[in-house]
């Protein structure tokens, strides 16, 4: 509780979050393409031109993917932060396209879950949960003109009359999503929805 008496905002970092993900992510790649590069060079000269082939391509396409991690950095490590408080919730991008809705704009609110499907073995062994805000309009014929940046969320993924903020592989948000919205808006928060499996981020 505040010296007011109403309880601090939730502040999701969204971020720092996904500057940690990319970090991790571009570094794994970036080594496993060297190594491959490594090995494709000492297959050559083993002379074995099939297997060097192989290891060539897998080097070039994950080094491909750490410098890209390199120059996304700027874009994808600028300040994100999603606040959940009692006037509404709001998305804080300064550097990108921010948005604030109130409470009393809406008809419903949840948090929906997806296991990743396993595709391959790693697949299994790391299972991701991909977290996702679904924000539902009293009225959509008048919020949407009211809202513009919120436009690309609009219905998107399979969301039908409603935004749908993407989140990626963040189960760790669940537990402060739910809490956040509980405290703020338990007249139309629906609580955390399951959708099963999908393949790929949604």
């Amino acid at each position: 509780m505040t010296a007011w008496g109403a309880p601090p905002p939730v502040v999701i970092d969204l971020g720092k979050s996904d500057t940690r993900k990319v970090l991790i992510g571009g570094s794994v790649a970036g080594i496993l393409g060297i190594l491959a590069l490594v090995g494709a060079v000492t297959a050559f000269m083993d002379g074995e031109p099939v297997g060097g082939s192989i290891a060539a391509v897998i080097g070039i396409v994950f080094t491909g993917i750490g410098v890209m991690a390199v120059v996304k950095w700027k874009t994808i490590s600028r300040p994100r932060k999603l606040i959940i408080e009692q006037q509404g919730i709001r998305l804080d991008d300064p550097q990108g396209m921010p948005w604030a809705v109130a409470w009393q704009e809406l008809g419903a609110i949840s948090i929906s879950r997806t296991q990743e499907r396993a595709v391959q073995l790693a697949d299994a062994l790391v299972r991701r949960t991909l977290v996702r805000v679904d924000l539902h309009p009293r009225d959509p014929q008048q919020f949407r003109p009211g809202h513009p940046t919120m436009e690309p969320l609009w219905e998107f993924h399979r969301v039908q009359n409603g935004y749908r903020l993407p989140l990626g592989d963040s189960a760790g948000f669940i537990a402060p999503l739910d809490h956040g919205l509980r405290t703020f808006a338990p007249q139309i928060y629906r609580g955390v929805i399951d959708e099963g499996f999908s393949v790929g981020l949604h």
